[in-house]
């Protein structure tokens, strides 16, 4: 063995005992680290589960926060192993953080929109909801995305800021809606008692509220036929199921009660008579 092979040998056997004391303890510390930081996730998420008003939107956010927190404590506990300075650390986050946030800024937008959600909640999880076209019921809320379960069942994903700027519309929110339903009938048939057996099948629904009161009105006088519009209020979870029982009943109870429903026509009158000359 040369005499130059012996002097690397001899500093990579000193560089070891030099540092190879803080590099298992750098090792363990971050094995440490990341098994408290799991156990603190967690447990926070058991004991948010035994809070009786805890929103549920929170439980996961919060959860998951306190990991990235404990991390963080970690890694600078991890370079301060290596004799980094913790200043020197921070001010080196703190100019990589302004970097990656004007290379990301719509990704932190999407991360400030997420906090918006959470924390001003114009929806929580289960709620079905329309942000300008995108409906579905709420399934989870993270900080860059919001994941949505279709009427017909597929999984959208959906970026958060897209949600925030758009005007939200929550179908859950309200414990009762109302609803409209419109019909109409010939000129030829009884206005009167046409409003009545629509009121009797709103009275007669369970589903129907009494209060607000339900109403059956005539609406317009159309070209072809009379509108009666039939108001009426249900418990949320009623609302759809309601509707359309009553469509169905309505054009069953018209053709027993022998009313028409009309469709649009047009009456044309001929006159006879002689040109003018």
């Amino acid at each position: 063995m040369d005499k130059q092979t012996q002097e690397i040998i001899e500093g990579v056997v000193a560089i070891t005992i030099e540092y190879g004391v803080d590099i298992v303890g750098a090792i363990v510390l971050l094995i440490i680290g990341w098994t408290v930081a799991g156990w603190a996730r967690r447990g926070i998420r058991h004991a948010l589960e035994r809070v009786p008003r805890m929103d549920e939107t929170l439980k996961p956010f919060l959860a998951k926060l306190v990991w990235y927190v404990i991390m963080a404590f970690v890694l600078v506990a991890v370079l301060s192993q290596f004799g980094v300075q913790t200043t020197s650390v921070i001010a080196i986050l703190g100019a990589a953080g302004l970097a990656i946030g004007l290379a990301l800024q719509g990704t932190l937008a999407n991360v400030a929109s997420g906090v918006m959600l959470l924390f001003l909640r114009p929806f929580n999880i289960g709620d079905y909801v329309d942000a300008d076209g995108i409906a579905g019921t709420v399934v989870e809320i993270g900080l860059f995305n919001t994941e949505i379960k279709t009427r017909n069942g597929l999984c959208l994903i959906v970026p958060n800021k897209i949600i925030w700027e758009s005007p939200i519309t929550n179908f859950s929110r309200n414990p009762t809606r109302r609803f409209d339903i419109t019909v109409g009938i010939s000129y030829g048939d009884d206005v009167n008692g046409a409003t009545d057996l629509l009121m009797g099948l709103l009275t007669g629904d369970e589903r129907i509220l009494d209060d607000p009161e339900p109403l059956a009105v005539v609406e317009e006088l159309g070209d072809s036929a009379v509108i009666i519009n039939l108001r009426a209020w249900t418990r949320a979870e009623d609302f759809w199921a309601a509707v359309w029982d009553l469509k169905k009943a309505i054009k069953v109870e018209f053709e027993v009660a022998g009313y028409s429903i009309p469709f649009p026509q047009r009456d044309i009158h001929i006159v006879s008579g002689d040109l003018p000359g």
